[in-house]
């Protein structure tokens, strides 16, 4: 059976292999890297990878516009707080995403694990929202 890591590098092949300037890949990554933190992810991973579903789903930015607010935030050195895990990260899993068929069906599915990601975040969802605003003065979609 194949690990969770081996069926993300062949969502990986799909997400980057697409042509849409919006860049799908980045939201694929943010879901990944919180659903599957662990009291071994650095802080900074799964920090960046909430902020990114944050930016994604409360204010519509693209995989495009979230790839540019991490390396805003990848510019300065910081220490980023450690984040209280769920016990459940989301029903959805990697397997769940492949299994649609690539194209819209896929692409969609993406978006709603990301969706159900970010959901089983809540309790932390007020940090978030304050890092995003100390870190990138997110009051307004960034360009």
């Amino acid at each position: 059976m194949p690990t969770e890591q081996n069926l993300f590098n062949e969502l990986t092949l799909y997400t980057l292999a697409q042509p849409d300037p919006a860049f799908l890949h980045q939201h694929a990554v943010d879901a990944f890297a919180a659903q599957l933190a662990d009291e071994h992810t650095k802080p900074i991973t799964l920090a960046f990878g909430l902020i990114g579903l944050y930016l994604h789903l409360e204010w519509n930015y693209t995989g495009r516009q979230v790839q540019l607010a991490h390396m805003r935030m990848a510019r300065y050195q910081k220490r980023w707080p450690s984040l209280p895990l769920p016990a459940q990260r989301g029903a959805i899993r990697v397997a769940e995403v492949l299994r649609a068929n690539p194209g819209p069906d896929r692409d969609a599915m993406i978006h709603r694990w990301a969706a159900c990601v970010w959901a089983a975040y809540a309790h932390v969802r007020p940090l978030i929202v304050d890092l995003a605003r100390s870190e990138l003065g997110v009051k307004q979609p960034l360009p």
